[in-house]
């Protein structure tokens, strides 16, 4: 069986001795290289080819949001798992925007590393169980002073399906195929998705599905 293949990159030595550590506890993942810093991350995913990049946020010459950004346009098939402190939404909606598919708070990254690792290298996205609470208390105290009625409800049972599977990174073309439905069908849905919770772009869809716990 395929070992998945991980470049992990930190700037701090001691983090990346533990995750390297802590990772090798598992047969099936290989960690094939260590970035000090962003630039070397994008350069060496390039020439490493890795299935999983374990990114930092704050790394020196190139932060960590703007290397994962620079790395998935190149090799969008690498599944970039972010590190960081923080838990807010401005970092989550940021990095998602750039192209990551993993978010892992660090206080949280022990318990989670091995999950993250084999949801986001089965093409999955993965959260820290504490972002989505955060996320979904957030989203309740919203609506709350809103007084409006949970936008969910608005979505036909079909718009919920193709809603989940965008959220879980597929493309209108594969939601097709798994819907047996036309790439033109699903354009039409997914607009209307949008117009319907207000979302403008990919990287808010899967906000909202981490919010609803739609996706984990």
């Amino acid at each position: 069986m395929k070992k998945i293949r991980i470049l992990i990159a930190d700037d701090h030595g001691v983090v990346r001795t533990g995750l390297r550590l802590q990772l090798e506890q598992n047969t099936m993942f290989e960690v094939v290289g260590e970035a000090t810093e962003g630039r070397e991350a994008v350069r060496m995913a390039d020439e490493l080819h890795p299935d999983i990049v374990i990114m930092d946020i704050a790394m020196p010459n190139l932060n960590g949001i703007q290397a994962t950004a620079q790395l998935t346009k190149k090799n969008p098939q690498i599944g970039v798992i972010i590190l960081s402190m923080y838990s807010d939404e401005t970092y989550l909606t940021r990095t998602l925007a750039a192209g990551a598919k993993g978010y892992l708070l660090k206080e949280n990254a022990d318990m989670d590393l091995h999950n993250a690792v084999q949801a986001v290298a089965q093409g999955k996205p993965f959260f820290s169980p504490a972002i989505a609470n955060t996320l979904l208390e957030d989203y309740m105290r919203e609506l709350q002073q809103r007084g409006l009625q949970d936008s969910y409800d608005l979505l036909t049972d079909r718009e919920k399906e193709i809603l989940q599977l965008l959220a879980e990174g597929r493309s209108n073309k594969e939601v097709a195929g798994t819907l047996y439905l036309s790439t033109n069908t699903v354009e039409t849905h997914r607009t209307r998705i949008m117009q319907k919770l207000d979302l403008h772009s990919a990287a808010e869809i899967v906000l909202y599905a981490v919010r609803k716990r739609i996706i984990s």
